[in-house]
């Protein structure tokens, strides 16, 4: 395979600038020759302050320029599906965000075209890659906790407090609210910590007063605020992700993370408080109250843990992790994890979600085509 990577980036957000430029930049082994944008004001700004010698407003033109060998598609939610499968299609391998696209169907299109082609494809689930989590999932596929009987996840933050328009209120442009903005998060780790989800059932919240039209006076469809969703496995156990975005939580990244994890032979706790906690609790049967468990060196890696978010910069711009990892995975021709089918596995537990909150029933994964 190639030495280097050609890279293109979809987007000149506060989030392509914060995590995929820095994780990029540094990569040895990866060029980001080319950024798209639909401002060419913020365009041209955001490829000085990044040296990337490129700049289109139009993505079409640099899907197709020959340019690049790989695509980050970053842009909002309702462009993932046209963008991705235009990529794919050019032969570029694709790192797209979540969530995945606006549907289950069209997800599932995406994952399977990439698995087609032979590409290498990314669904940048972040917090997978946290210290912690990975250490969970240590100790879960270790058999620390047993045969799992249930888990609770609890994503709290606050982006949703104020009242006004936004897009991430408004269906025609995120489908769902919390569901695909947060809970995906948590959706996934529980399938990745648990395995597959086979039934949901949701409870969805409107809580903030917000207008009834856009800005430009047209009527539009809100999403939910809040949602408690309940799992059911294929292996037996369940669970509960709760995911909120209307609590206050004063910290410099405004979130708190909380994971319970029970099984037959012990139970394994979790709390990141986006400050200065970031830690594992558990006990096994016979051994007493739960007991902080030494995370290894290995699992830190060079992050640093004074912070947790010095901790989350150097997870993704100085390990190879997430961004970085994907880059390995091209430049080598090997497959990495979350990929975009496990991307679409998470979009039909957030469209089974939605569904349920709607209509207050149970609804089966395999009924989501």
């Amino acid at each position: 395979m190639s030495e280097h990577v050609r890279v293109g980036v979809v987007s000149t957000s506060w989030w392509a600038d914060a995590m995929y430029l820095p994780a990029l930049d540094a990569h040895p082994r990866a060029d980001v020759v080319a950024v798209c944008g639909r401002n060419r004001e913020r365009a041209d700004t955001f490829a000085t302050r990044w040296d990337i010698p490129q700049v289109y407003t139009d993505v079409d033109s640099m899907i197709n320029s020959g340019e690049i060998d790989a695509l980050v598609v970053a842009s909002g939610h309702e462009t993932h599906y046209p963008i991705t499968m235009q990529a794919l299609n050019a032969g570029l391998h694709v790192l797209c965000e979540k969530p995945l696209a606006l549907s289950y169907g069209h997800a599932a299109e995406m994952a399977a075209l990439a698995v087609e082609k032979n590409l290498i494809h990314c669904t940048p689930f972040t917090y997978r890659f946290m210290p912690t989590n990975r250490y969970i999932k240590e100790l879960v596929n270790d058999g620390y906790i047993g045969r799992p009987y249930h888990l609770n996840l609890r994503y709290y933050t606050g982006y949703a407090r104020e009242p006004g328009y936004g897009w991430r209120h408004d269906r025609a442009f995120s489908a769902t609210g919390v569901l695909g903005n947060i809970a995906s998060h948590f959706f996934y780790l529980a399938y990745w910590w648990f395995g597959e989800v086979t039934e949901v059932f949701c409870l969805g919240g409107e809580f903030v007063d917000r207008p009834t039209v856009t800005p430009e006076g047209k009527p539009y469809e809100r999403t939910e605020d809040a949602a408690y969703t309940l799992l059911r496995f294929a292996n037996g156990a369940q669970g509960l992700v709760q995911a909120s975005a209307v609590c206050t939580e004063e910290t410099d990244f405004g979130q708190r993370h909380e994971f319970d994890l029970h099984g037959e032979g012990g139970t394994l706790r979790s709390v990141i408080d986006w400050d200065s906690r970031q830690d594992v609790e558990g006990t096994r049967r016979g051994e007493g109250p739960t007991r902080p468990l030494e995370i290894p060196e290995r699992v830190w890696g060079a992050a640093r843990r004074d912070t947790v978010h010095n901790t989350y910069r150097d997870v993704f711009r100085v390990e190879d992790h997430m961004t970085r990892g994907w880059i390995n995975a091209i430049a080598d021709g090997q497959p990495f994890s979350p990929s975009l089918e496990d991307g679409a596995v998470v979009q039909r537990i957030i469209d089974a979600a939605d569904l349920s909150a709607r209509e207050g029933r149970w609804v089966r994964l395999k009924d989501i085509s």
